[in-house]
């Protein structure tokens, strides 16, 4: 049997190392907000349906509020690694802290808008008469916490540009550890009801911003970084974020688009659709984690100006995806007699929603490799590329997607649009990445 020399084993062992350093701990910062709906919901749930589906309707808005903004992760993040890889630990932090004040200044435009318009909002998704005012109270609440999600987000990438998951997942746990105290103390202690549990989420939400600026302030004194705004800088990591803004919204369009067409086919459609949607975004985490990696490793090898570097290690990510793609599928595969009935016991639903589950199940290795290329061409900071690439996905998928209730398949064939969906972001990124034009060196693109 012919080995793999010596020096590429030892090249691919320290990509491994780094990747599995990274990416473990950035999972589990990764499923904090999740975990946050989660608890709040277990909570609320005793007090009433309507308080339930109240939150439903809020917790949905606010979601959508603080993750269409996820670029201030991931700008964040591929600008402080290059500064990082070019040995420039100030002008990361610098960097950085630019990243928080845009972060400030959006979540504190955002709470100035959702505030009045909280009753018109909860209204569109056709809230009940009963269930409207516990959205409307939950949600103006709630709302006070965007900033500090914002500035999580931002903080996060600061830290991971800076190589380190470890911070985040620690805030994440003590998080997600408060909000649960905070919202059994004031929904049940302090009798506040659904207002208690906005108001705990939202302590706990300030409280997680005050421990990542604590890091991140330390880290600027102990650098000689300043902490002042700077407009130039705000306005640059602004223009930097755009197109992942774009990016971000054409992935929501496709979501949305598939809801709509899983309505259109039926509620037992609809119901499936939803049970699936909530897999698909749970093994995203897995795979998106692996992805954030990704971003902070390339953006150092190219701050440092190593190309091959850079290469080697999107080589590496790439089999680590093939083959967590084929890990993840085959555990949704062995796992569906145990998955199915946490959410149905409905057997119509059940059936509409196993031939479905399959095909989720064979597209992630697709997926898999569709997560690192996107981290890898974050991490080298070419956002427009990857803005024009979800277009041209969105462009193919959307009128296949609403051709499914005409030509028949069901769920099922709205699942494989999904799936050519992804096949299509695949080749648009793979097609990036072995141009090399993305390998663009220095400590700022």
């Amino acid at each position: 049997m012919i080995q793999a020399p010596a020096k590429d084993r030892h090249a691919r062992g320290r990509h491994d190392r780094e990747i599995i350093a990274l990416a473990v701990p950035a999972f589990g910062a990764l499923i904090a907000e999740p975990l946050f709906v989660m608890v709040d919901s277990a909570i609320v749930g005793h007090l009433g349906t309507p308080q339930l589906a109240g939150l439903g309707i809020a917790a949905a808005l606010l979601l959508t509020g603080v993750n269409i903004f996820v670029f201030l992760a991931y700008a964040t993040t591929a600008a402080v690694a290059r500064r990082v890889g070019a040995g420039d630990l100030p002008g990361a932090i610098r960097q950085g802290m630019d990243g928080i004040w845009l972060a400030l200044l959006i979540g504190a435009a955002v709470v100035t808008v959702v505030l009045p318009t909280a009753p018109g909002l909860v209204d569109l998704f056709g809230a009940s008469d009963t269930a409207a005012p516990y959205a409307i109270t939950y949600l103006r609440i709630s709302a006070l916490g965007i900033p500090a999600m914002l500035i999580v987000l931002a903080a996060t990438g600061v830290l991971r540009g800076l190589q380190d998951t470890r911070t985040p997942l620690y805030v994440a746990i003590g998080g997600f550890a408060a909000n649960a105290a905070l919202n059994a103390a004031l929904v049940y202690g302090a009798g506040l009801g659904i207002a208690g549990s906005a108001w705990g989420t939202v302590i706990a939400q300030w409280a997680m911003a005050a421990a990542y600026l604590t890091v991140v302030v330390r880290g600027a004194r102990r650098h000689g970084a300043s902490l002042r705004p700077d407009a130039a800088g705000i306005r640059a990591c602004a223009q930097a974020g755009v197109p992942l803004l774009v990016r971000t919204l054409s992935l929501r369009t496709v979501t949305l688009i598939a809801t709509g067409v899983a309505a259109n086919l039926g509620d037992t459609e609809v119901a499936a659709h939803q049970i699936i949607l909530t897999l698909w975004s749970l093994l995203a985490f897995a795979l998106d984690a692996i992805a954030i990696a990704g971003q902070a490793i390339i953006g150092r090898y190219l701050g440092a100006g190593d190309k091959e570097g850079a290469r080697a290690a999107c080589r590496r990510m790439v089999e680590w995806g093939i083959a967590s793609g084929v890990v993840l599928g085959v555990l949704v595969i062995l796992a569906r007699p145990l998955f199915i009935p946490l959410f149905t016991s409905d057997q119509v639903v059940q059936d509409a929603l196993l031939p479905a589950l399959l095909v989720v199940a064979v597209s992630q290795p697709i997926s898999g490799v569709v997560y690192i290329l996107d981290g890898v061409l974050m991490g080298a900071g070419d956002g427009p590329y990857l803005a024009v690439a979800m277009i041209i996905t969105l462009a193919v998928f959307a009128p296949v997607a609403l051709l499914v209730p005409t030509l028949g398949g069901g769920l099922t064939a709205l699942w494989w649009t999904m799936a050519l969906m992804m096949t299509m972001r695949m080749l648009t990124l793979w097609v990036r990445t072995r141009s090399g034009r993305w390998l663009v060196t220095g400590a700022t693109r």
